[in-house]
């Protein structure tokens, strides 16, 4: 059996390791905050001995940096790492220069998840994989474990691009989803009818429908918060553009996230 280590327990990670060890699956995690759960949290030292395979799910690009090439990163510290899944959402030219830059006996599997951290506690993730049939079919386990949708769609690389646009809808969903609300409010709409209305209409959403259950869906724009994640993964989207591509659309999406204020 793999020793599965996931990196980044957080909102995400932590309930993702939770699912693996509920399933049998040799478990550890690692987070730089400490955290309780129904899982072991190694120190880092501990899970660098121990991991074999490692799923990262910390934020952006300087993480996992950080994580893999930093003083005592994973590349120098974990003498049996063979496999690197990476679930954080980065820009897909990432991954591509991450591969050039590992060991080639390290399999490199690109494996972004949707579904928020309520998906992640249901064990009812959304998986988008890229990489090589022998890199993935090893981790299936793991992925049948953490999520239902699991799609194997291409090569290396291929699960990343299609994650960021998938964010990309869902980011221009939220934004959409509360103006709607606004406006009909104005109108002296009530809030929660306006959602009602959606779900049983051409609005509905993945937004609208869990509304109601999105801890992060009424915060105003921060950097470090869920706005700010999903800022940046839209201009992780127009990193994914064809050439020529008339980038317009997502542009104006990322400037409408930065306007958005709370809600009371």
């Amino acid at each position: 059996m793999m020793r599965l280590g996931v990196a980044g327990c957080g909102a995400m990670g932590l309930p993702m390791a939770e699912a693996l060890a509920a399933a049998g699956l040799d478990t550890r995690g690692y987070d730089l905050v400490p955290r309780t759960g129904a899982v072991r949290l190694a120190d880092w030292q501990s899970f660098c001995r121990e991991v074999e395979t490692v799923i990262s799910v910390v934020r952006d690009v300087p993480e996992p940096e950080a994580l893999l090439f930093g003083p005592d990163g994973l590349i120098t510290s974990a003498p049996h790492l063979s496999r690197l899944v990476i679930s954080s959402t980065v820009a897909p030219p990432y991954i591509h220069d991450l591969r050039k830059r590992l060991d080639q006996a390290v399999a490199l599997v690109d494996a972004p998840m949707s579904g928020a951290p309520i998906g992640a506690r249901e064990r009812r993730l959304s998986f988008m994989l890229g990489g090589a049939d022998a890199d993935i079919a090893p981790l299936m386990p793991a992925f049948r474990a953490m999520g239902q949708e699991i799609r194997h769609l291409g090569p290396l690389g291929a699960g990343m691009t299609m994650k960021v646009l998938n964010n990309m809808v869902g980011a221009a969903s939220v934004v959409a989803t509360r103006l709607a609300r606004d406006w009909a409010g104005a109108a002296g709409i009530d809030p929660a009818v306006v959602l009602s209305v959606l779900e049983a209409s051409s609005g509905q959403t993945w937004v609208s429908r869990n509304y109601d259950r999105i801890e992060w869906i009424e915060e105003g724009f921060a950097p470090a918060n869920t706005m700010g994640i999903l800022a940046k993964d839209v201009t992780a989207a127009l990193e994914a553009a064809p050439n020529g591509a008339d980038k317009t659309l997502p542009e104006t999406l990322i400037g409408l996230i930065q306007g958005l204020s709370p809600k009371d």
